[in-house]
């Protein structure tokens, strides 16, 4: 049906690359490219088929991801690299004719900062060429925001409050380890929380906020407000919300190691001299931290990620509840990655499918709650993340 180009050979890209290969009615052609050539010929050999092409490129360099997609003419561009990417990946689909998909908004390299305005002034240009651009087509972002484009379409005619719910529930035996690359997530974590209220954004300390919440088959978890990016899209295409919040687990041990960490400078984003050399704290710790692409082995454990929305249906007020329960040891039985990259990379893959199969196809940039919510939920079933609903129950928030 199409050929798909991946660029990453992280733990994400692993997850896509496997569920690519188990659909070759969609994905009729496939190639994997990442600055390290030899991680892309041996994620091939893993997956076990030969007609997966490979091929090296820095996706900092523009020209570099032109010549690249010029070489093999692909269909769509999966970005599963950095988040500092997206940017140079997206002048290049637009230079080539090529259509994208991610699985998080854009980030500067020298700011801890993110926002999808940057990629949102793209819409003109993408609309023009004719190419279509799907942001944030992981889990969340992604999955979440499809459950409440799901829920808007079969539930409410009013979404009034929305909180977005992460619990990683497993252990990896690792006295401090991030389940997805290191410098991403500990910018994401050590940013100031953000929420929408009332039609305003409100700020908190980091971590200021948190309460514990119960997920299914887990039970209680204390959960921490944070910023996450698909609050400031899904705010603006359901207007009717009055507050909207996303909060994420951690454990004591976990947070006690980051306080560290921070204390003594290592979350630092600003270069320092040693010896010499110019280095950045943050990257080094990122070194020396295990691999998230290793943890899967020992895995135990499950995530529950979901979203409870309270609104209104035929005038009466409504609560809801659909989440999804991942087990780490399944999905490394399935992929050799744990659950957080499994989670992430079985919906990106199902939105390049979308693309491919014509469903989710109209020019300009979009985030994945703009598109038909029905067949990407029907897939979600098909591919290995089965969703659950609980209609009218207490919230807790």
């Amino acid at each position: 049906m199409g050929k798909v180009l991946i660029i990453g050979a992280g733990g994400v890209a692993t997850v896509a690359a496997y569920k690519v290969a188990k659909n070759p009615d969609v994905f009729t052609e496939i190639v994997i490219a990442s600055r390290t050539k030899s991680k892309c010929d041996a994620l091939v050999e893993a997956i076990g088929n030969k007609a997966i092409q490979t091929a090296q490129v820095d996706a900092d360099d523009v020209e570099q991801l032109v010549a690249l997609f010029e070489r093999f003419r692909p269909d769509i561009v999966m970005n599963l690299a950095l988040p500092y990417q997206d940017l140079t990946i997206m002048e290049a689909c637009l230079r080539t004719g090529v259509n994208y998909l991610d699985t998080a908004n854009y980030e500067p390299k020298d700011e801890a900062h993110f926002e999808y305005s940057w990629q949102w002034a793209y819409r003109d240009r993408f609309e023009k060429a004719g190419l279509t651009a799907i942001l944030g087509c992981g889990f969340d972002p992604g999955v979440t925001s499809v459950y409440t484009a799901y829920a808007a379409k079969h539930h409410f005619d009013e979404i009034h409050y929305l909180d977005i719910v992460d619990c990683n529930a497993g252990d990896h035996h690792k006295p401090f380890a991030t389940n997805f690359n290191p410098e991403i997530n500990i910018r994401e974590i050590t940013q100031k929380g953000l929420y929408w209220e009332n039609g305003q954004w409100i700020e908190t300390k980091p971590l200021e906020i948190h309460r514990p919440l119960n997920y299914p088959h887990i039970g209680a978890r204390e959960s921490y407000l944070l910023h996450h990016e698909e609050i400031e899209s899904l705010v603006k295409n359901y207007p009717t919300i009055k507050r909207a919040r996303f909060w994420m687990t951690f454990g004591q041990e976990y947070l006690t190691h980051l306080r560290v960490i921070q204390n003594i400078g290592m979350a630092s984003i600003k270069p320092i001299n040693y010896n010499g050399m110019e280095i950045v704290p943050l990257q080094f710790l990122k070194a020396v931290l295990p691999n998230p692409q290793d943890l899967g082995e020992n895995y135990e454990g499950e995530t529950s990620i979901g979203c409870r929305i309270r609104g209104l249906k035929n005038g009466e007020m409504h609560t809801y509840y659909v989440y999804n329960n991942c087990s780490h040891r399944a999905a490394y039985e399935e992929t050799r990655m744990q659950g957080v990259s499994y989670t992430t990379g079985v919906p990106a893959m199902i939105g390049a499918m979308m693309f491919l199969k014509g469903i989710w196809r109209k020019p300009g940039v979009y985030n994945v709650e703009e598109f038909d919510p029905d067949p990407f939920m029907e897939q979600l079933n098909k591919q290995g993340l089965p969703w659950h609903e609980l209609f009218d129950i207490d919230l807790e928030l």
